[in-house]
């Protein structure tokens, strides 16, 4: 195979020289790319089939996996061709478990509707992004409560790895007590002790830095489950991929039973995808641009619209696909790390995920508990975010600390949100500060307010 050098039209089109990389490079970054955020091809099926799809014929589970590497595969993509820059997209987490726990479940909003409502968030995020309105947007939200939110996420995930039970396929580690409301699990069951090894084994790869460790971690641990018999182990290695019939445009049946839910949990909801989708992307963005250099004079990432664009597209088309909201993803730091900088290097990753279609039928056999160790080691990664917050602060530390509170504890990240946006404003007026709270502010604490009277008095 030649690589592309500085004197072929890829070279050429990707500016290599401008940037000081090679075609060799570049695929080696792309590929680290891929091995660090491939965890979520078996992940995010195992989320997002986790009791929302039961009541449907068939195996779900395997279409789930083809959507999420496809929506994958066309996002990155778009960011490597368009963009040009070498960051790889994906179903996000946090979303897909908004998605699965706190909409489809907890609110009981039919899986259609949800996927309406991020075909729909997609559309507004192209809006937004043509319009320019990122800045007004960002601005207009509390830095403390960005951070809260991205850590509130990181425990809900945790909680989430270890709390579903053996029963279903889950690590079991943390159970329901009577009494005590919750417990450790029976640490006899074979799922939990093997999900407890998967963890010590991903936890070690990770502190070692070895490039793909949530993948290695989720791979070991259902090799381990099928050589001792705990869960099946695949029949086939490879299989011709089937498009996800029963998924694709399902988003637009959605869109047809609007008027079955709520106006004000519908309006939440939206929110609450929106909302986290963007900071996700604005926090994701601007971190591995610092590491990569991207920044102008100005603090600024040139062709920034383009980057939220691709974001944008990949979330709207994810849903016809099928799944949940698709984001930029933090582990492109890895191949930036590597040397990758420009776009080729995420046309190499789409590239991966692409070919991840061919291998379902290992990600099919792979157990819940399987999956565990990355959900934990992600709710790890995703509680660093607590750092940013001013805890000398009581306007700042008491609204975050109640929307990470409150977001594994009630099994919803929009309570959580909306937990935090209505106490901001207040201990702002508490401490005489009003004047620093935006208009913005308490227009989305009295939305969040109205949104409680409503569900209390079971009205719509």
């Amino acid at each position: 195979m030649t690589l592309p050098n500085a004197e072929n039209p890829i070279a050429r089109f990707f500016q290599f020289a401008r940037h000081h990389t090679n075609g060799s490079t570049e695929i080696l970054a792309g590929v680290t790319t891929f091995m660090t955020m491939g965890y979520i091809l078996a992940v995010n099926p195992d989320i997002l089939s986790n009791g929302i799809f039961l009541e449907q014929p068939g195996d779900l589970f395997v279409e789930l996996s083809i959507s999420t590497a496809l929506s994958a595969a066309i996002a990155t993509l778009f960011m490597g061709i368009v963009a040009k820059y070498p960051f790889a997209l994906a179903p996000g987490m946090g979303l897909n478990a908004f998605f699965a726990f706190s909409v489809v479940l907890g609110m009981e909003i039919d899986w259609r509707v949800a996927l309406a409502a991020v075909f729909i968030e997609g559309l507004i995020f192209i809006a937004i992004t043509w319009a320019n309105l990122r800045h007004w947007i960002i601005s207009a939200i509390p830095g403390c409560l960005r951070a809260a939110t991205a850590t509130g996420i990181g425990l809900f995930l945790a909680y989430i790895a270890l709390s579903r039970p053996p029963e279903v396929g889950g690590a079991g580690i943390i159970v329901a007590n009577p009494t005590t409301l919750t417990k450790l699990g029976d640490f006899s069951q074979p799922e939990t002790l093997l999900a407890v090894v998967g963890i010590l084994l991903t936890v070690a790869l990770v502190a070692r830095r070895v490039t793909g460790a949530l993948l290695w971690g989720i791979m070991a641990t259902a090799v381990l489950a099928w050589i001792l018999g705990i869960a099946p182990a695949p029949t086939q290695i490879f299989a011709w991929p089937e498009l996800p019939k029963d998924l694709w445009g399902q988003a637009f049946v959605g869109l047809g039973q609007l008027g079955t839910v709520p106006r004000t949990e519908f309006l939440s909801v939206l929110f609450a995808l929106l909302f986290v989708d963007l900071f996700d992307t604005v926090g994701t963005l601007a971190g591995v641009s610092v590491q990569a250099g991207y920044l102008d004079d100005r603090g600024e990432l040139p062709r920034a619209n383009r980057a939220f664009m691709a974001d944008a597209v990949g979330t709207t088309l994810g849903a016809v696909l099928g799944t949940s909201t698709v984001t930029t993803y933090i582990e492109s730091a890895a191949g930036v790390a590597t040397g990758g900088r420009t776009g080729f290097a995420s046309v190499v990753t789409a590239g991966l995920f692409a070919l991840s279609v061919f291998f379902v039928p290992v990600l099919v056999a792979i157990p819940a508990f399987a999956t565990a160790p990355a959900l934990l080691v992600v709710g790890v990664l995703m509680a660093g975010n607590v750092r940013s917050i001013r805890w000398d602060d009581p306007a700042e530390s008491i609204p975050a600390f109640l929307t990470i509170l409150v977001m594994p504890l009630s099994f919803s990240i929009a309570d959580g949100l909306a937990v935090g946006f209505i106490s901001y404003p207040l201990v702002k007026a508490f401490q005489g500060k009003v004047r620093e709270t935006s208009v913005a502010s308490w227009v989305l604490a009295a939305a969040f307010i109205l949104k409680f009277t409503i569900d209390a008095t079971g009205t719509s």
